[in-house]
Order: C-alpha cells, then structure tokens, then sequence
C-alpha cells in the first residue's frame, strides 16, 4: 500500500497544475460568457430605451443570485462533496447565453441575466474549492491563478463587444455557445478528477479540523471589515464594468466601439493585479496586500473624472491593477478565519462581492439617471477610504498562534 502510495503522489502532484488551470480556464471561459450581458448595454440602451436604472437592475438580477445562493451551493458542497456540480453550472451558464441571444426587451433581458447568474454562482464556491484542493499548500498562488483566469474572460468581454458583438448584432451571442460547450468539456474532466481524489481520500484518516483561533465576537468584527472593504472594492469595480463606457462616451463622446476598448484596458489591468496578488500575499502577508490595495486606489480614484482622455485611461489602468490584487488574499485570509469551511467561506466572499457590486450598480444608475454619470464617478471616487477599516483585521499572529512570528 505504501508503495503504491509513494508512486501516486508524484503523479497527484503532477496532476494538480493542469487541473488549476482547467479550472482557471473555465472560470475564463464562465466569465467571458457573463460579461456578454454588461459588453451589450450600450446595444440594448439604444435598441430597448432602456435606462440607466434598468441597466443597473439587470446587472442586479444576474449577480444577486450569486449574493444569495453561492453561500448555500458552498455550504452544501462542504457537507458533501458533489464533483459534477462544476459540469452543470456551465450547462445552465450556457443556456442563459441562448436566452440572452433570442431576448427582445428588458424583462426577457432580466430572466437570462438570472439564469446565468445561477450557473456563475453555482460554478465559482465548488471551483474555488478545487484550486484550493490542487494547489498543495501554495493556496495564495492558487487562488490567483483561479482567479486571474475569470478577470481574463472579463476583460476579454469589451473586446468580444467591439469586434464581434457590435458589427454582427445582438443574434452573434449565439455563437459564445460554443464557448459554453467548451466550459462544460473542461469541468466534466475537472470532475473526474474531482471525484477520484475524493475516492483516495475517503480510504485515508481524515486530518482534524482546526477550530477558529478567535472568538465569536472578533470572528463578527472580522467578516464584517472584509464585508466593508469588499463593498468599497466591488461598488467600485462593478461600476466601471457596467458603466465606464457610459462615462467616456458622456464626457469624451467617444463610440461604444472605441468605449469598449478602454473598459478591456482596465479589465485586463484588473487581471493582472488580480494574479499578482495572491503570491504578493503568500510571501509577505494577507493583511500587508489588503492594506495597500485598497487604499493605494484612493489617489487615483479621487482623481480620475477629472482628466483628459489619455490619463483617463492610464488612471483606469493603475486603479484596476492595484484595486484588484486583493481580492485572492481576502479570499484565503476568510478561510483562514474558519477553518473547514472552505466551500462557505468562498461562497460568502464571492456571494457578497458580486451582490453588494450589483446593488452599487443598480443604485449608481438610479443616480446617472438624474445627475448625469460623469458626477456619479465623482462621488464613487471616495469608496476606497473604507480601506482604513483594515486596521480592524486580526493580524497574523491572532490567527496561528502556534507560529512564533507575525
């Protein structure tokens, strides 16, 4: 037993890279699929009269379902394992694509927003959870890389907007399901996986669960902190995905094409700090990146709406890049709370990042409305001071007291 034991490890190890990166591949794949809904509004203001307060509401239906059931999906996944909830996540994701391709108005528009939201929220706690399986103690490293590949398929968005989208129409989205089907390949192999390591480990001792270092009360203190910085990160953030084309074309009165190709430099800046984020965190401390990313954005987020047009778009580039580096260590950090609760955690931290970002949208639109978007982003500008709450984080040294340093 021993021997064949010493002879599947390394091949486990082997295996854990291509597994994070089929993960990190679908998570590009699910949120380039999603993103196609936000790349469309200035299409679907123009073709359905919509207003900015309905652009923000479909942005609401297709994340709030994220808020409420990724908790759920991860708590469920936590008590039991279920390997092919990956495969059917992108099967519903890729069925809202063919729903968002035949709609023609804002309700039918809202019921394919929900229906994709429900596959993304069932796709990223179990996805999460599988990087965090495969990543062999490098759990910074492997949260990035999960991450960094949704950022790409959202930055991939605007582009798939001004080359494909906008010159073909709104009944070119029925090509992305082809990008679905691809999704769906690589999560049914993903799962395989899944479920044979799931195999292996039920005939080993199950390790002990470490109980939270910290009290109830400084557990509260804790999530509600990580709450605040992630609505002063994701407000942000999902303003600029649902309305930085508004925006430019507002003050600059540039085309949605040349809109779109500003909203993927941002996004791909987005990815980019969203990568380096997690192994900065490993090596120098959660606590230490959370710091600097939240309030290093303040200068530039303060300054931007008042620019021309070419440090508009560099601003945007050094907001997204530091904005973004956070998040994988916020995610790690979480777990680290409550440990065992992998699956819980993650569905906490994406479910209320996506949903406090969709109620912000929905809200800062119900204001474009009236006050125009240009002033929107001026008031915007000031979220990122929540970063001071940070201070309110238990450091290192609360949460493995068994280590001698900080």
């Amino acid at each position: 037993m021993s021997e064949h034991n010493s002879r599947a490890a390394p091949d486990a190890q082997r295996t854990a890279l291509s597994i994070i990166l089929a993960v990190s591949g679908a998570h590009l794949l699910n949120d380039l699929l999603q993103f196609l809904l936000p790349a469309l509004y200035p299409m679907f203001r123009e073709n359905y009269g919509l207003s900015y307060f309905q652009i923000g509401l479909l942005t609401l239906g297709q994340q709030i379902t994220a808020c409420i059931l990724q908790p759920l999906f991860g708590l469920s996944g936590d008590l039991k394992p279920k390997p092919y909830w990956l495969a059917l996540s992108l099967a519903i994701v890729t069925a809202g694509v063919a729903f968002l391709a035949l709609a023609n108005g804002f309700w039918l528009l809202f019921f394919a927003a929900v229906v994709m939201g429900t596959g993304s929220a069932l796709f990223h706690p179990e996805a999460s959870r599988v990087a965090r399986m495969a990543s062999g103690g490098k759990l910074g490293f492997a949260q990035s890389l999960f991450q960094v590949g949704g950022n790409a398929g959202t930055a991939l968005g605007p582009l798939a907007a001004a080359l494909i989208l906008f010159p073909m129409g709104q009944g070119s989205v029925f090509w992305f399901l082809l990008v679905g089907f691809a999704g769906l390949f690589l999560m049914t192999y993903v799962g395989k996986w899944f479920a044979e390591h799931q195999r292996q480990m039920a005939g080993q001792p199950k390790a002990a669960v470490a109980k939270p270092a910290l009290p109830k009360q400084r557990l509260i203190i804790a999530f509600a902190v990580i709450g605040a910085l992630l609505l002063s990160k994701f407000i942000y953030i999902e303003g600029l995905k649902s309305y930085y084309t508004f925006f430019l074309i507002e003050k600059y009165a540039l085309s949605a094409e040349d809109a779109q190709l500003y909203l993927f430099a941002f996004l791909g800046a987005v990815a980019v700090g969203t990568f380096f984020g997690g192994p900065i965190g490993d090596r120098y401390g959660r606590l230490a990146v959370i710091w600097v990313s939240i309030l290093g954005a303040l200068p530039f987020t303060l300054i931007l709406p008042y620019l021309d047009l070419f440090w508009t778009g560099v601003v945007s580039v050094m907001i997204g890049l530091i904005l973004s580096s956070a998040f994988s260590a916020m995610v790690v950090y979480a777990q680290e709370l409550v440990p065992g609760k992998v699956g819980m955690v993650a569905g906490f931290v994406f479910g209320f990042a996506f949903g406090i970002g969709a109620l912000g949208a929905a809200i800062m639109g119900a204001f474009a409305d009236v006050i125009g978007m240009i002033a929107v982003f001026q008031i915007c500008a000031f979220l990122p001071v929540l970063g001071f709450l940070t201070i309110f984080l238990p450091r290192t040294a609360e949460l493995h007291p068994e280590r001698k340093t900080a």
